[in-house]
């Protein structure tokens, strides 16, 4: 799945092309995706201007110039590509494209294979979409701090992998990115969450640690244009170059990278989900 870095990146190039952009046509393929697109969702938004395209969490925000908002979200395996409209043909088309918005100067497509992202529409201007209020703090701004994390784990008996992939608490972190975080900052995905902190609710050297990691590892990934598993490319059909940097995931039974460890990194099941750790370097040590 799009983590934040892969959304970010596919924001940046929607934002260069598309920004200022008066969409002229839109097409939608016949063929569902996760939620079903708004009533007359083509007459709401055909002649909008895009006048800014930004991000929150995995959402990528097209803000129109009648207030309306655009809100896709690319699932499993959605990713967009922008064509010069003056060479796009009919025939460009393929397999599993989804969604085409025609604007002057460029045409965006979206596809994806297993059809788990949706594009919704906001037509309220005065209230912020549904899926948007529930999130939590973005990951590389100020408010995700130790100090404000450190108030909502202190009571939190679930272990800390699961909590940092709750969208509710850090918004845009997935299990990729967790994983790497966990494994720099030597924090056991088991870990309940609560024992990263005081008692009087102040964050302990681990958290303050962690957070950090957090916010380099997905500087760093955007940077590098994201990371290409399987699907994702960005929006000039380019793949991303930060898995070629992992540490831990993917690398079962391969060894662990720490200086003096022999341990072979070990892939395990939690919530369904797997996680990848050094069962050395990883020891739920803290109390």
């Amino acid at each position: 799945m799009p983590e934040l870095p892969e959304v970010e990146t596919t924001k940046e190039g929607l934002k260069k092309d598309l920004e200022g952009q008066k969409i002229l046509k839109i097409q939608i393929s016949k063929k569902k995706l996760r939620f079903p697109y708004h009533t007359n969702f083509k007459k709401h938004i055909t002649g909008e201007l895009i006048t800014e395209i930004t991000r929150r969490a995995k959402y990528i925000l097209f803000n129109l110039s009648s207030g309306k908002q655009i809100i896709s979200h690319l699932g499993m395996s959605g990713s967009y590509r922008v064509i010069d409209r003056s060479i796009f043909r009919s025939k460009d088309l393929i397999k599993h494209d989804h969604f085409i918005l025609e604007t002057e100067k460029y045409v965006a497509v979206y596809n994806d294979p297993r059809r788990f992202g949706y594009i919704l529409l906001n037509i309220d201007k005065k209230s912020e979409h549904k899926c948007l209020k529930i999130l939590g703090y973005e990951p590389l701004s100020k408010d995700c701090n130790a100090n404000n994390i450190a108030t909502i784990l202190c009571n939190k008996e679930r272990n800390i992998k699961n909590v940092l992939m709750d969208q509710k608490i850090i918004s845009g972190l997935g299990n990729i990115y967790v994983c790497e975080a966990l494994f720099k900052s030597n924090i056991s995905p088991f870990l309940p969450a609560k024992k990263l902190v005081n008692r009087d609710k102040t964050p302990k050297k681990e958290l303050r640690h962690l957070i950090q990691n957090i916010k380099e590892i997905i500087e760093s990934s955007i940077l590098l244009g994201g990371s290409s598993l399987r699907d994702y490319v960005n929006t000039k059909g380019k793949m991303g170059y930060f898995q070629r940097t992992f540490s831990v995931y993917g690398k079962e039974n391969k060894p662990c990278i720490n200086r003096g460890c022999s341990s072979k990194i070990k892939k395990v099941f939690q919530s369904n989900r797997s996680t990848f750790l050094c069962p050395t370097c990883q020891k739920n040590s803290l109390k």
